[in-house]
C-alpha cells in the first residue's frame, strides 16, 4: 500500500490512539488529536491526505471543524464518524465537502477500505486539476 498521510480527529483519546497505531502498522503515515481546534491549528504546519472526523465533539464540533479544515486544506479527503441515530449529521457532512460518513462503530477493515478508497478519490481529483499539458 503506498504511503500516505491521515489525521485522525475524535474526543475519545483510546479510539485516536488505537486508530493511529493500526494505521502505522499499515504502513500509512497516521496522527491523531483529539479536538476540532486543534486539529485546525494542526493544518497550519501540515497536511495530510485524509481526515477521519467524529461528528460529536465538545468545542468545535465535527461539522465546524470540517468546515474550517476545507478553507485550510480543501483537497484533503474527509470521513465523517456519526454515532447511531445521527445520520443526519453525516448527510450533512456530505453537503459541506466531506468524502463520505460512517456509523460508529465501524471495523477497522471497513475504516481502512473507506481511507484508501478517500485517498484514491484524492489522487484522481488532483490528476484532474492539473492542466492538461503537463500530464
Amino acid at each position: 500500500m503506498e504511503r500516505f498521510r491521515v489525521l485522525i480527529v475524535d474526543d475519545e483519546a483510546d479510539f485516536v490512539e488505537t486508530i493511529v497505531k493500526r494505521l502505522n502498522a499499515k504502513g500509512l503515515d497516521a496522527e491523531g488529536v483529539t479536538g476540532g481546534r486543534e486539529a485546525v491549528a494542526l493544518l497550519d504546519g501540515k497536511s495530510f491526505d485524509v481526515c477521519v472526523l467524529d461528528v460529536k465533539m465538545p468545542g468545535l464540533d465535527g461539522l465546524e471543524t470540517l468546515a474550517e479544515m476545507k478553507k485550510k486544506r480543501p483537497g484533503m479527503e474527509v470521513i465523517i464518524l456519526t454515532g447511531h441515530g445521527s445520520g443526519e449529521a453525516g448527510v450533512r457532512g456530505l453537503q459541506l465537502g466531506a468524502y463520505d460518513f460512517v456509523m460508529k462503530p465501524v471495523p477497522f477493515a471497513d475504516l481502512l477500505g473507506m481511507i484508501v478508497r478517500a485517498y484514491e478519490r484524492k489522487l484522481v481529483e488532483e490528476e484532474r486539476a492539473r492542466p492538461a499539458r503537463t500530464r
